[in-house]
């Protein structure tokens, strides 16, 4: 089994067959979703999508890392980090094909 790429497109597209929306109003529907859900992200909010997931930021501090080619130690700088955690429902359609 050969793993594909999920796009916009192809969520617009099964909106206009599944739902019978035109296919510009299914992609600025796409759009319109996805702009709501970085502008919660970029105000610090967490993306929860019932039975789907959880998009949530996190702010790590600064620590020190090791190049593993070399060994030398390196300061890594504080950042954001956007993470996302499946559901126990998503999870159990994952690895069981439930």
């Amino acid at each position: 089994m050969q793993a594909g790429t999920l796009t916009r497109a192809d969520l617009s597209e099964t909106l206009h067959r599944q739902i019978g929306l035109s296919r510009a109003e299914s992609s600025r529907l796409v759009e319109q979703i996805l702009a709501q859900m970085c502008a919660a992200l970029q105000q610090g909010e967490n993306v929860k999508i019932s039975g789907f997931g959880t998009f949530v930021l996190r702010d790590k501090g600064e620590r020190v890392g090791r190049n593993p080619r070399t060994g030398v130690e390196v300061p890594i700088a504080p950042r954001r980090v956007l993470t996302f955690r499946a559901s126990q429902m998503m999870r159990g359609r994952i690895m069981h094909g439930d």
